[in-house]
C-alpha cells in the first residue's frame, strides 16, 4: 500500500513529523514501513519560465532560439527544436548544470552556433505523464497550465505539485482497513495523538428517483455478495479531474483517467472500498443481478480479452448477459466512454475467497480482487457510495439522482468483547489504567461502554480479549513492556517414544552402524529390483497422485530397496566396507478411504570382509538387549524373497515376526551393481517398542563362587543350537547362571548328518555356596531333556 504524505496530511495534521519519525513510530505502533521517497527528487535545478521570444535559428529549419524569463536579471537565450511554442506560455526551464528524469545531467552549449543556456522540457523529462497533466503533449514542450504555479523561477517540483513523499507499507493479510488513506490515517493520528479529520460528504440531487433508471437490484448469491447498493447520476460531464485528485491519484500509483474513473479509484484508496461505474445504457432492463456465471458464458473484460466463465464464478449482469466480473473487472461495455451520459455507480462486498478463486483461474489480479480478498467491511459500502457523490458533485461531473438502492440481505452483526482492563494488563505485563485503555480504544473508534467493547465492523481481526490487548500493547509501546520470566510450567523434553527411539540410535551407533536417511517415496520398479514375487503383499502400495516422477510415486511398504540405493551407491564408490542403519517409516494401505498404517522398522545392512551373517546377528541380538528383550527365537527361514534361502533366519517375539536376518539373494545384489555379499536385517520397531524393557535393576557381585560343566551333545545337523540352549536353561533349573556355546564340529567322528555342540555351563547360587550333588543334578537333568530329541552326550 502505498501513501501519498500530502493525502493524509488532509486528515491528520503531521507537518510537524519528518518522514524518519513518522516511519519508525508508525512501525511501531504495528503499521509496518518498508520504504519512503520524494517525487522528483531526481530533479535538480529546473525552474518555470515564460517565453519571451521566439526567432528562427538561421543555421537549421527547425530549430527556434527563444528568450526565456527564469526570474533571474535578465533572461536566458536557449535553443530548442519543439513546434508548440507560443510567446507568453510557461515552461519548464532545465539550467546549466541540471539533471532530469533518468539522470540525465544538462549544461549550457552551443547548437549549430548558437549559444544554449539550457534546455526547456517535455512531461516525460520530468517523470510524469500526460495522464497527470492531460493538456499536456508527448511530443512537445510541457506548458504549464494555469492549475500550476507559473511565477518565473519557481522549482518546478513546487510549480507542479511534484513534492509528495510516498511511503510504502507492508499490510498483513488481516488488517485490511489499512489498505486505505483513511485506515492509515487513523493509525496515524493514534500513534501521534492528533485529531483524525473525516472529508465531508456533501452533496445535492436533483429530485428524481433512482428506480426510474435502476430498476432493480437482485442479490441471487447471497453467500458470495453480502451487499450491493448503487446510485444513478445523469448527464455525465466527462473531462479531465482537478489537479488534486491527479496528483494524489499518481503519488499511489493509480493512473489517472478521467473524472468518474478517478472519481471511483480515488474513493477505493480513500476508504479502501473498491467501486465501479456501469454506462446505464449498456445495461439491459435497467437490472442489476448478482450471480453465479452460467456454464458456457463469456466475458469481454475492459482489458479487451475474452474469458470463459465457469458456474462457481460470481458476476455482475444485466437481464441478458454478464457485465462484470464480481470484484476484479467489468465487461468491455461498462466502461466509461466520451459521450457516456448515465452512469450507475456500483458499491458492493463479495466474499473474499470467492474473488481470489475467480481471479486465479481467470488469471487476473486487480487493485479491487487484491483487497476483496482480504475481507472487507459490509457496513462501510454505503458510506463509500455516499463520498463518490460528494465527488461528483464537487467535480461538477454530473447531477445527482435522488435516492440510492441498498441491498442488504444479512447485516453484518456487531463483535461485543468484555471490558477487562486487569485481564489486560496481566496478559501483557503492563500497568496501563482503564481509563487509558479506554481512550487508546476510543481513539481507535471502538466503542466502550457498560463494561463492554463494541468493535467497530470496518475490524473483522478484532474477536476476542487477546485481540484487544494487542490494541493496547502497540499504542502503549512495545517498547515500553518490560522483561518478565513465562508464567505457567514448562513441560517440555521427549516422551516415552522419543527417548526409547534415542536410545536405540545410540546403541546403533555404539555398534560401529551409520545412520541413513531415505526418502519415503519410491519408484514401484524397486520391489522388481528386490526379487519381490508379483502376488507380494508388499507390492500393495500409496499412489501419490502428483508425483515427482515415476521414480518417487509410491510410498514404500519395505525400506530395503531405500537401504540398498545407499549400499550400492557405496560400494561404487569403493567404499570396501561399511555398516548401515535407518529408523525408517513404511505405509501400509488399510482401504480405499482410509489412511494409511504408518510403521517404524530399523533396517541394518553390512558388507565387508570382516562381516558375516553372524556379527550382523550380534549387532542385531545386542540391540534386543538394550530394550530389554531376552526372551525371543530364532529359527532358519527359506521362503524371504530377498534373501539367500540357506543363510537366512527368522526371529520371533510374544508370537510375532520381530525380526528378519541373513544374506541377500545373488539376484539382488546383482540388481544393485554389487559384486560382494551383503547381510541385512529388518526389525519391527513398533513391536520391539512394545515389549521393552529399559528398567535396569542393580545387581550385586555374586558372594558365592561359581561351578562349571562342558557338556557336549552330538544331535542331528538341522537342529537348531538356540533351542538345545532353551532346552537346557529349562531342565537346568535356576542355578543355571549361564550357558555358552564354545565349539561346534562336524565330521566322520559323529557320524553323517550329525554334528556335536559344546557348552559351557556356569552355576552359582545367590544365597549359598553350591555342592557337586545340585550341580551333578542339573546336569543330570540337562542331559535327560536333551536325550528327548536324540540329543546324546558325546562321549
Amino acid at each position: 500500500m502505498d501513501l501519498s504524505r500530502r493525502w493524509l496530511s488532509d486528515y491528520v495534521d503531521i507537518s510537524e513529523i519528518s518522514d524518519k519519525e513518522f516511519a519508525d513510530k508508525i512501525t511501531l505502533s504495528g503499521s509496518k514501513v518498508e520504504s519512503w521517497a520524494v517525487e522528483g527528487e531526481e530533479l535538480k535545478n529546473i525552474v518555470v519560465g515564460k517565453v519571451l521570444s521566439l526567432e528562427r535559428h538561421p543555421d537549421s529549419d527547425h530549430m527556434w532560439i527563444t528568450t526565456v524569463d527564469v526570474g533571474k536579471a535578465a533572461p536566458l537565450q536557449i535553443v530548442t527544436g519543439a513546434q508548440n511554442l507560443t510567446v507568453g506560455d510557461f515552461v519548464p526551464v532545465a539550467l546549466d548544470d541540471s539533471v532530469v528524469h533518468g539522470g540525465k545531467e544538462i549544461r549550457k552549449g552551443t547548437l549549430r552556433g548558437v549559444e544554449s543556456a539550457g534546455m526547456l522540457c517535455s512531461v516525460a523529462e520530468l517523470g510524469v505523464s500526460t495522464h497527470d497533466f492531460p493538456y499536456a503533449i508527448e511530443d512537445g514542450i510541457f506548458i504549464l497550465g494555469e492549475d500550476c504555479n507559473r511565477t518565473p523561477g519557481t522549482d518546478i517540483r513546487t510549480a507542479i505539485g511534484l513534492t509528495d513523499t510516498v511511503t510504502e507499507f507492508e499490510i498483513t493479510p488481516n488488517r485490511p482497513d489499512c489498505l486505505s488513506i483513511l485506515g492509515l490515517a487513523r493509525e496515524t493520528a493514534v500513534t501521534f495523538d492528533k485529531e483524525l479529520k473525516y472529508p465531508e460528504i456533501k452533496y445535492s440531487t436533483i429530485g428524481e428517483d433512482v428506480r426510474d433508471y435502476l430498476k432493480n437490484v437482485t442479490i441471487q448469491a447471497p453467500d458470495k455478495c453480502y451487499r450491493y447498493a448503487g446510485a444513478v447520476v445523469k448527464n455525465v460531464r466527462i473531462k479531465p479531474s482537478p489537479l488534486f485528485i491527479r496528483e494524489r491519484l499518481r503519488a499511489c500509483g493509480v493512473r489517472p483517467i478521467n473524472n468518474i474513473v478517478d472519481i471511483t479509484n480515488f474513493v477505493m484508496l480513500e476508504y479502501g472500498q473498491p467501486m465501479h461505474a456501469f454506462d446505464l445504457r449498456y445495461l439491459q432492463g435497467g437490472e442489476v443481478i448478482v450471480r453465479n456465471a452460467r456454464e458456457g458464458e463469456h466475458i469481454t473484460t475492459l482489458d479487451d480479452t475474452d474469458r470463459a466463465l465457469s458456474p462457481e464464478m460470481l458476476v455482475i449482469a444485466d437481464t441478458e448477459k454478464p457485465v462484470a466480473v464480481a470484484g476484479i473487472m467489468g465487461g468491455e461495455y461498462s466502461g466509461i466512454m466520451d459521450d457516456t451520459s448515465t452512469i450507475v455507480f456500483e458499491s458492493a462486498c463479495f466474499n473474499g475467497v470467492s474473488v481470489r478463486k475467480t481471479a486465479k483461474k481467470l488469471g487476473m489480479r486487480t487493485e479491487a480482487s487484491g483487497r476483496y480478498e482480504k475481507g472487507l467491511d459490509s457496513d462501510g459500502c454505503l458510506t463509500s457510495l455516499r463520498r463518490a457523490l460528494s465527488l461528483v458533485a464537487l467535480l461538477d461531473a454530473g447531477d445527482i439522482v435522488d435516492g440510492v438502492i441498498d441491498v442488504y440481505p444479512s447485516p453484518k452483526k456487531q463483535t461485543v468483547i468484555d471490558f477487562c482492563p486487569d485481564w489486560v494488563n496481566n496478559f501483557i505485563g503492563i500497568n496501563v489504567s482503564a481509563d487509558e485503555q479506554k481512550k487508546i480504544l476510543e481513539d481507535l473508534e471502538f466503542k466502550v461502554e457498560d463494561g463492554k467493547i463494541y468493535v467497530p465492523s470496518f475490524r473483522g481481526d478484532v474477536e476476542h480479549k487477546a485481540d484487544i490487548s494487542e490494541e493496547i500493547a502497540r499504542f502503549y509501546g512495545f517498547d515500553k513492556i518490560s522483561t518478565r520470566p513465562l508464567s505457567g510450567a514448562c513441560t517440555g523434553g521427549f516422551n516415552e517414544a522419543q527417548k526409547f527411539q534415542n536410545l536405540i540410535h545410540a546403541r546403533c551407533v555404539s555398534l560401529g552402524l551409520t545412520e541413513v536417511k531415505t526418502y519415503s517415496f519410491i519408484s514401484p520398479k524397486a520391489y522388481d529390483k528386490i526379487c519381490l514375487p508379483e502376488g507380494s503383499a508388499y507390492r500393495n502400495s500409496i499412489v501419490i497422485s502428483n508425483p515427482l516422477g515415476e521414480d518417487t510415486s509410491v510410498m514404500r511398504t519395505t525400506a530395503l530397496p531405500c537401504m540398498m540405493d545407499v549400499v550400492s551407491r557405496n560400494y561404487n564408490n569403493r567404499n570396501l566396507s561399511e555398516s548401515f542403519y535407518e529408523l525408517a517409516t513404511v505405509y501400509i494401505p488399510q482401504g480405499e478411504n482410509a489412511l494409511p498404517l504408518e510403521k517404524k522398522t530399523l533396517v541394518l545392512a553390512e558388507y565387508g570382509e570382516t562381516k558375516s551373517f553372524f556379527t550382523l546377528k550380534g549387532k542385531v541380538e545386542a540391540i534386543f538387549a538394550e530394550a530389554g528383550v531376552t526372551e525371543y527365537d530364532v529359527a532358519p527361514l527359506t521362503t524371504a524373497a530377498s534373501y539367500h534361502p540357506g543363510r537366512t533366519a527368522r526371529i520371533t517375539a510374544a508370537g510375532k515376526e520381530l525380526a528378519v536376518i541373513g544374506e541377500l539373494h545373488p539376484d539382488v545384489l546383482s540388481n544393485y551393481g554389487i559384486g560382494a555379499k551383503v547381510w541385512a536385517a529388518q526389525i519391527d520397531f513398533d513391536l520391539l517398542y512394545s515389549l521393552k524393557n529399559t528398567l535396569r535393576l542393580y545387581k550385586p557381585l555374586p558372594k558365592h563362587p561359581a561351578m562349571q560343566r562342558d557338556l557336549a551333545f552330538v544331535c542331528d545337523k538341522s537342529e537348531p543350537v538356540g533351542k538345545l540352549e532353551k532346552m537346557i536353561a529349562a531342565a537346568a533349573g535356576d542355578i543355571l547362571e549361564k550357558i555358552e556355546l564354545f565349539d561346534v564340529y562336524e565330521g566322520i567322528q559323529v557320524g553323517p548328518l550329525k554334528k556335536s555342540v559344546a557348552f559351557s555351563l556356569t552355576f552359582r547360587a545367590k544365597d549359598r555356596t553350591l555342592t557337586d550333588a545340585e550341580t551333578d543334578a542339573a546336569v543330570k537333568n540337562a542331559i535327560q531333556a536333551l536325550a528327548a530329541i536324540g540329543a546324546i552326550l558325546r562321549q
